[in-house]
């Protein structure tokens, strides 16, 4: 895996008390595509993007990419977390290992994104030990907010960019992660 270093990708799945998280298969388009042309999902990330941009662009089972994880629930996908090695989208993440997250409307509020990401982030604390993770978020997406204080991300700094306030936290596997 060379975005995050020297680690064997795909890993096994990852099974939680209620989720697998794994690579991304065929089956996964139609929820992929739900999930991108979301307004809902869009709203703290520039919008939502023209479905059939996405009809075009997906042509098959979604991109598979070391860091990527689909996020299922009985068979079917609910969302997607990603550890990436960033490439300076934000000057305070440049080459840091991120970690992202996006779940369809009606996955939220039912606790599966602080389960698969704790997952995705006890993975990567035994894939890479001692290796930090940051995350980036708009202070107006609350829910996000709680979900990085729960997995026990701390504030680094706040600063504005893409037209909004950021909050931008780092994560050691030192610090529990759920």
């Amino acid at each position: 895996m060379t975005e995050l270093g020297p680690v064997a990708w795909p890993p096994a799945p990852i099974r939680t008390e209620r989720l697998v998280l794994r690579e991304p298969e065929v089956r996964d388009r139609t929820a992929a595509i739900e999930l991108l042309a979301s307004p809902e999902v869009g709203t703290y990330l520039g919008g939502a993007r023209p479905r059939d941009e996405l009809e075009r662009t997906i042509p098959g089972a979604p991109g598979r990419r070391p860091g990527l994880f689909i996020v299922d629930l009985d068979g079917a996908m609910i969302g997607q977390v990603m550890l990436t090695r960033d490439t300076g989208h934000l000057r305070q993440a440049a080459g840091r290992a991120e970690l992202g997250y996006l779940f369809l409307p009606r996955a939220w509020g039912h606790g599966y994104a602080g389960e698969a990401c704790a997952a995705a982030l006890d993975w990567f604390a035994g894939a890479l030990p001692g290796e930090p993770v940051v995350l980036a978020t708009q202070t107006a997406n609350t829910r996000s907010m709680r979900l990085a204080a729960k997995l026990g991300f701390t504030e680094e700094e706040r600063f504005e960019a893409y037209g909004a306030e950021q909050w931008f936290g780092v994560w050691s596997p030192a610090t529990p992660s759920a």
